[in-house]
């Protein structure tokens, strides 16, 4: 069976149109607005990962982990593939442990709940050590 040239046309023009549609959906669901916007902060964060310092800049939530996903990837064994969150409550920003097997440290202890940052607070997961720099508005 032969399709007359103007179906095929029209094909290529609904899968094309399709596609456009789908990377438009997809940048509005990315980009943040309105009062999600304004609520995010954005992290400054220098992480020690063998021997090797690395600053790291990340708007909230940020999942830490081992995971591709996650959107601070730390390449160590103990870490789990989603370890811990940085998330922001108000003005203040808190980290908590997601249930990982080798938990989570902050300054030393170890958080069973989640626990306000502060700047310069260092947080442990597995041999990485991330030290909160400061905190910015998304605006």
């Amino acid at each position: 069976m032969t399709l007359p040239a103007q179906m095929r046309v029209g094909s290529v023009e609904v899968v094309l149109a399709l596609a456009a549609f789908a990377v438009v959906a997809f940048r509005a669901r990315a980009v943040p607005s309105g009062a999600e916007e304004r609520a995010r902060q954005l992290l400054v964060m220098d992480v020690l990962e063998r021997g090797r310092m690395r600053r790291v800049e990340a708007y909230t939530p940020v999942i830490v982990g081992r995971a591709v996903e996650a959107d601070l990837l730390v390449l160590d064994p103990l870490v789990s593939r989603r370890h811990a969150s940085l998330e922001q409550e108000g003005d203040a920003i808190f980290v908590t442990d997601l249930q990982s097997s080798n938990g989570t440290f902050l300054n030393g202890h170890r958080i069973r709940e989640s626990i306000e940052l502060r700047r310069g607070d260092q947080i442990e997961i597995g041999a990485a050590r991330i030290t909160l720099v400061d905190v910015h508005s998304w605006k």
